[in-house]
Formats: C-alpha cells, sequence, structure tokens
C-alpha cells in the first residue's frame, strides 16, 4: 500500500484525536515500517488495518465509519494534489463512472505498483450509476467517502447505497443516485 495512504491517516488521526492517540495507535501495532511513513514509500496493508483497528478500539467508532471519514479526508489531498485531473470532469457521475477507465490509469502513472480496487459500471444514467466494487482490501466505505465528497466537489448531492456482494466487504455494490434539490423545495 502506497505510503500517500498512511501518512495522511496519521494526519486525518492527529487533526482529529491528537497526537497521542497516533503514538498510541503505533505503539499498539505491531509495525514492520515501526510508524515511519513516507509518502512515496510502499507498505504492508497489515499495518493499516492495524492502526485502523486499534484507533477503532481507542476510540469506540466502527472501521467502517473511521474509513467513510478518511476517506472524505483523502478527497481533499486529491483536489489539492491534482486539480487538473479534477478539472477535467463537469459532473460527478461522469467522474464516478470513469474511475477505471481514466482515473486510476492516471494513478498508476504516478504510482505504478499502487494496488487498487477495481470498479465496474453496471448502469448508467445522467442521474444514476450502479457499480460494483471489487477488493481483497475490502476498504468500500473509504471509496464511499470518496464518492461523498465527488459529489460535493460538483455541489451535487446523491443518495449513495451500498449493498455487500460477498459478506467479507471484498465485493460490494454502489447504488449512487443523484438528488435534483430542485424538486425537493
Amino acid at each position: 500500500m502506497k505510503g500517500i495512504v498512511f501518512t495522511e491517516f496519521l494526519e486525518l488521526v492527529e487533526d482529529k484525536f491528537g497526537l497521542e492517540m497516533v503514538d498510541t495507535i503505533i505503539e499498539q501495532s505491531n509495525l514492520e515500517s515501526n510508524g515511519a511513513y513516507t509518502s512515496v514509500g510502499t507498505y504492508q496493508f497489515s499495518e493499516m488495518l492495524q492502526l485502523l483497528q486499534n484507533l477503532s478500539d481507542n476510540t469506540a467508532i466502527s472501521a467502517d465509519d473511521l474509513l467513510l471519514v478518511y476517506g472524505e479526508h483523502f478527497f481533499s489531498v486529491i483536489e489539492k494534489s491534482y486539480p487538473s485531473l479534477l478539472a477535467t470532469y463537469q459532473d460527478p457521475i461522469e467522474m464516478l463512472a470513469s474511475i477505471e477507465n481514466h482515473i486510476h490509469v492516471e494513478v498508476r502513472k504516478i504510482y505504478p505498483d499502487a494496488e487498487l480496487p477495481t470498479f465496474k459500471t453496471l448502469e448508467k444514467t445522467e442521474n444514476s450509476l450502479v457499480m460494483i466494487y471489487q477488493s481483497s482490501r475490502a476498504m468500500h466505505h473509504f471509496g464511499l467517502g470518496l464518492m461523498n465528497k465527488t459529489f460535493d466537489h460538483f455541489n451535487a448531492k446523491a443518495s449513495i447505497v451500498l449493498e455487500k456482494i460477498k459478506a467479507d466487504g471484498t465485493e460490494v455494490k454502489f447504488l449512487i443516485n443523484r438528488i435534483d434539490e430542485s424538486k425537493s423545495n
């Protein structure tokens, strides 16, 4: 797993829970890296799982809820670091539908050894999208957080429902429907 995922996670933990919590979850984990991450390094996914689980245990917040908040935080990293990529799109549905064939292609140019989830589009209309997420890492709530912020970025609203296809979360269906706010007023 790319180091930027770790460095940004620890930055989020520090922002939300303090530096002491960062030290606590690192000390409670058995990390090959000893918790010393660089954004360009590559680290074992098991280290992220340990940090996430220890944060969950110490805060009584579920790992899924923590991943959701982390995904939302990570979108700001994308906004700051890759504004030209976001500027390619005028619509959140279009952007989400292009994850596999454009966004992940660009990510692999920057991080050739990145292990990314796959997103398969099953159905797409102007106002809806049905996608299948597949990843052995089961970080679908991280993806949900990114999706939430994608709609915020375009000043749009959506209902996003996820349905686990596999109980372990390695395969999930996302049902995304744009909410037309003009009809709700």
